[in-house]
């Protein structure tokens, strides 16, 4: 029986907090890195989007990071990670909308010329501080262990704070900046990191976690 594919990106965030989630579900499936300037035929065949993650699971085309987590978890959750309050899904949405847009006008000023990046810096500080302030006294957003949030929102401060990885730290955000510290540095995301080769149709399949 043929395992599902995932389709993935070592450094995109969507594609890590994909890989984050069916990595602890240890729902076993075939990476497939990609080179984005060079998407393979097989992948554009199946992706509605054309973007990473997107997983292939005999059955069904799943386009998106956060519904292929909901996916790997709603098979098996050891860490219950979807034991989490609402308030939990309104920091994502918060992070996928506003922050992210913020991010990327200041992750990539030179491709939005009518943006202001620092501006766009500072609106997506707010969300920092506001997370900042949620992890006073606490690992994580929701106590004691990760939950869905932590892990679907943490790619992405990442890929803020290496924008300018000085100008973070010399912010006052102390626990923001201790979760993020503690995150790159766990053997979970080391795990979900290896450096791999683009896939071709003749690699033998590569299985992961």
């Amino acid at each position: 029986m043929s395992l599902p594919i995932l389709w993935s990106f070592r450094r995109c965030p969507y594609a890590m907090r994909a890989r984050l989630a069916v990595a602890v579900s240890e729902q076993q499936v075939e990476l497939r890195e990609m080179v984005l300037r060079a998407k393979p035929d097989a992948f554009l065949t199946v992706s509605p989007s054309a973007t990473v993650p997107c997983l292939e699971t005999g059955t069904d085309i799943i386009d998106e990071s956060f519904d292929i987590m909901l996916w790997a978890l709603g098979r098996n959750d050891p860490e219950q990670w979807l034991d989490m309050p609402q308030e939990g899904h309104t920091l994502i949405t918060n992070s996928d909308g506003p922050f992210k847009q913020a991010l990327d006008f200041y992750k990539y000023a030179s491709r939005h010329p009518d943006k202001d990046g620092l501006k766009a810096r500072g609106d997506a500080s707010k969300f920092l501080s506001e997370l900042d302030k949620r992890l006073r006294g606490q690992a994580y957003l929701f106590g004691s262990a990760p939950r869905l949030a932590d892990m679907a929102i943490l790619p992405f401060v990442r890929q803020f704070a290496h924008v300018d990885l000085d100008w973070l730290n010399a912010q006052d955000w102390p626990d923001l900046i201790r979760w993020l510290e503690g995150f790159k540095a766990s053997q979970r995301f080391q795990a979900i990191m290896p450096k791999l080769p683009a896939w071709t149709p003749v690699d033998t399949p590569l299985l992961f976690p």
